[in-house]
C-alpha cells in the first residue's frame, strides 16, 4: 500500500456557476510518479473536513499553489485591492494543519501559495505584490503563451552553503520557474530562509527544529517533476518522509543543518 498524500484542493466556479474543489494534475502526477505515494484530493473547507481527521487519514500533505491568497487578517493586516482574491475556507484548514504537522512531525511540502501558508502559519507576514517593491522583478506568470512558456525556467535561486536544500539538490544555485505575485515580508518564528532569488525574494524555506519534513518553495516544482533535476529530488525526499510516517517512523529534526 502506497503512503497516502493529501493534496490541498482549491475552490473554483466551473462555468462561473458550479462550485467545485479541484487540483492540478501536475500535482497528482508528481506525488504518484516521483514521490511514489497515493494522491488524494482534499476538499479544503471546514464544512467537510477537520484538521484532526486529516491528520489521522494521511501520511503527508502537499500544500499546492492557488490563485486566491492567504487573507492578510491572518497576519494582522487589512486587505487591499493589491491582495487580490481570498479563500477563507482554505485558510481555516491549511494554517492550523501546518502548525499541527510541525508539532507532530508529520510531513508536508509547500508550493507557491503553500509556501506562503507555511510562513503565515508560523507567524510571518507577506507582501501583497512583489513587483511593486523597489528593486524587485516581476515574479508573476506570463499572461500569454503556452503552458510550457508559462512554466519555463526564468530565474536562479541561490541556496545557503551547506544547508538542507544545498545538500538535497547538490548545487548552490538552481534555476526555477516563477508564477507568484505575493512573497514573504517577514519570516515567521522558526522559519529558515535557505534560498533567494537574485532580487532578494525568499524562495526556499523550512521550519527550524521541526521533527519531520517541512520544506516549502515559492516556485512550482510539480511541473515536469520527473524530468527536472531540481524538482525530482524534492518530491523524492517528500515521498521518503511520507513512507517513513506510514511505517511508524518519526524522524528527529530532519531539517537541522549538518
Amino acid at each position: 500500500m502506497r503512503p497516502k498524500v493529501g493534496i490541498i484542493g482549491n475552490s473554483y466556479l466551473m462555468n462561473d456557476q458550479y462550485p467545485t474543489h479541484a487540483g492540478g494534475t501536475m500535482n497528482s502526477d508528481a506525488v504518484a510518479n516521483v514521490s511514489g505515494c497515493l494522491p488524494l484530493l482534499i476538499p479544503t473547507d471546514p464544512r467537510y473536513v477537520s484538521v484532526a481527521e486529516l491528520l489521522e487519514s494521511f501520511d503527508g500533505f502537499l500544500l499546492t499553489g492557488g490563485r486566491p491568497n492567504v487573507h492578510p487578517e491572518e497576519y494582522g493586516e487589512d486587505p487591499t485591492e493589491a491582495h487580490g482574491d481570498f479563500d477563507r475556507a482554505r485558510d481555516a484548514i491549511t494554517l492550523p494543519l501546518v502548525r499541527a504537522c510541525v508539532e507532530r512531525g508529520q510531513p508536508f511540502f509547500g508550493i507557491c501559495r503553500g509556501f506562503q501558508e507555511v510562513n503565515v502559519a508560523m507567524g510571518g507576514t507577506l507582501y501583497p505584490e512583489i513587483r511593486d517593491l523597489p528593486g524587485r522583478m516581476n515574479h508573476r506568470m506570463p499572461p500569454d503563451g503556452s503552458i510550457e512558456e508559462k512554466f519555463a525556467l526564468r530565474h536562479p535561486v541561490t541556496l545557503v552553503e551547506g544547508g538542507l536544500f544545498h545538500r538535497l539538490l547538490g548545487a548552490r544555485e538552481v534555476m526555477t520557474n516563477t508564477l507568484h505575485g505575493q512573497g514573504i515580508k517577514t519570516p515567521g518564528a522558526r522559519i529558515v530562509v535557505e534560498g533567494q532569488a537574485e532580487d532578494g525574494t525568499p524562495e526556499a524555506i523550512y521550519v527550524k527544529d521541526a521533527p519531520g519534513f517541512s520544506l516549502a518553495v515559492q516556485w512550482h516544482p510539480e511541473y515536469r517533476a520527473g524530468e527536472d533535476p531540481v524538482s525530482r529530488p524534492l518530491f523524492e525526499a517528500f515521498g521518503e518522509a511520507a513512507r517513513a510516517w506510514a511505517g511508524g517512523t518519526r524522524p528527529a529534526a530532519l531539517q537541522r543543518s549538518a
